[in-house]
């Protein structure tokens, strides 16, 4: 028998469902099972950062407006749904962030991390792969990497790559690229290492932004994936990640 912890957001649809589901026994974290999150995308990312380390799977329940990382809310059979669920696990990126006063941060992303200027002047980047120079001066709003799981989110948006979720690969896309001009993004093996530095820290500071994390005044950024870390994902049946992503190619298509 599945035991079940509820993560509600506070939105009116979501407080909603809360109250169908309180005939529910909503365990503690560390005796459910499994782990059933109530929002939007963008709470269930924040949920995941914050509970991933205790193995648990996750069940998304789509109250937002896309919803790619959840599922259709139905009124009833929650557990014969999550019986039939498949699982799908994403890899996080990890980066190790240095900022101009010499402060260090350590955080993870399961969508991507984005640079971005941080003042009215472009940024002037350094991109390097594996120690070697992708762009030796990249003169953008920013540049983004992305993992397989978010390349149909913001890396998607400004023309990025859609990468299959079992691709093995992550995406370097730059931002409004003025330097070199209409630069495109480039699809690298997900055992790389990525760095970037701010070539002018102090005259053009940018902000490293992971998933919905920021941390402003940027000097150098290394991202990789880490593979030790595992998320579980739940979904329905006939509506799994790989079926989303896929979708999404084809719409890109068109």
């Amino acid at each position: 028998m599945n035991k079940f912890h509820f993560i509600f957001d506070k939105t009116k649809r979501t407080q909603k469902i809360k109250k169908i589901f309180k005939k529910y026994k909503n365990y503690s974290l560390r005796k459910s099972s499994i782990i059933i999150v109530a929002g939007g995308d963008g709470f269930m990312l924040r949920v995941l950062k914050k509970y991933y380390k205790y193995k648990k799977p996750f069940y998304g329940i789509n109250c937002g407006t896309i919803g790619f990382l959840m599922n259709k809310f139905f009124l009833t059979n929650l557990e014969n749904r999550i019986k039939q669920t498949k699982t799908f696990i994403i890899n996080p990126i990890e980066a190790y962030i240095m900022t101009t006063n010499k402060n260090s941060f350590k955080t993870i992303a399961i969508n991507e991390i984005s640079l971005l200027r941080q003042s009215k002047q472009t940024a002037i980047l350094n991109l390097q792969i594996n120690s070697k120079n992708l762009v030796k001066k990249l003169i953008s709003d920013g540049v983004l990497v992305s993992t397989p799981a978010g390349s149909t989110a913001y890396n998607l948006s400004v023309n990025g790559p859609i990468l299959l979720l079992n691709s093995k690969k992550i995406a370097v896309t730059p931002i409004s690229p003025f330097r070199p001009r209409r630069l495109k993004g480039k699809i690298i093996s997900d055992k790389s290492v990525v760095t970037i530095m701010n070539l002018e820290p102090e005259k053009r500071p940018v902000s490293a932004v992971a998933d919905n994390n920021e941390f402003r005044n940027i000097k150098k950024i290394k991202i990789k994936v880490n593979k030790n870390k595992k998320i579980r994902l739940l979904f329905n049946k006939g509506s799994s990640l790989i079926k989303k992503i896929k979708e999404e190619q084809k719409k890109k298509i068109k």
